[in-house]
């Protein structure tokens, strides 16, 4: 199986855990909080690379919302968050920009792009909180899928040598 073959069975994978993951999505402040959904685009924009990431979160939240689990806030939160975090582990090779990358890119970007979507689909009274309540509820959920990978990556770091050295870059 040649390289791409086995980064998209790894992002259709992640994917599917981001999708099951949902299930334990919890309400905060009008937004369902799925950290599940950031631990895989911090994994994926790790492992794979931030075009992959960024391809699982957008699958992962349209599998959501047609199945009922998320809402259209879910497309900005994950695909800014996975893009970020993927650009910033591919230009340093370090984890905690890659978390940082995470967490920015869904609390800041992810929520003030949220803000037109809610506008746009939710509603007007959605859009008038939405700038201001949808950025301290992606921080709380991103924050936590960021802590629950943080201990993911960093155990696979001492187990086994998984994570790209900044010599071999394979991002596509």
């Amino acid at each position: 199986m040649n390289i791409n073959t086995q980064k998209l069975v790894m992002a259709s994978v992640f994917c599917a855990v981001a999708v099951a993951g949902s299930l334990f999505a919890l309400p905060v402040l009008g937004s369902k909080c799925a950290p599940v959904q950031h631990m895989v685009n911090i994994l994926c924009g790790v492992l794979l690379g931030p075009w992959y990431a960024v391809g699982a979160a957008f699958t992962a939240s349209l599998l959501r919302n047609l199945l009922g689990l998320g809402s259209v806030l879910a497309f900005p939160g994950s695909m800014c968050g996975a893009l970020l975090c993927g650009l910033a582990y591919k230009h340093t090779h370090s984890i905690v920009a890659a978390l940082a990358g995470e967490v920015l890119g869904t609390a800041l970007i992810g929520g003030l792009c949220a803000y037109p979507l809610a506008l746009l689909f939710l509603g007007q009274s959605a859009g008038s909180i939405a700038f201001y309540a949808y950025i301290v509820p992606f921080l709380i959920s991103t924050a936590a899928g960021a802590a629950i990978s943080a201990v993911l990556l960093y155990n696979l770091q001492k187990v086994k040598k998984i994570l790209p050295s900044s010599s071999t870059n394979n991002y596509s």
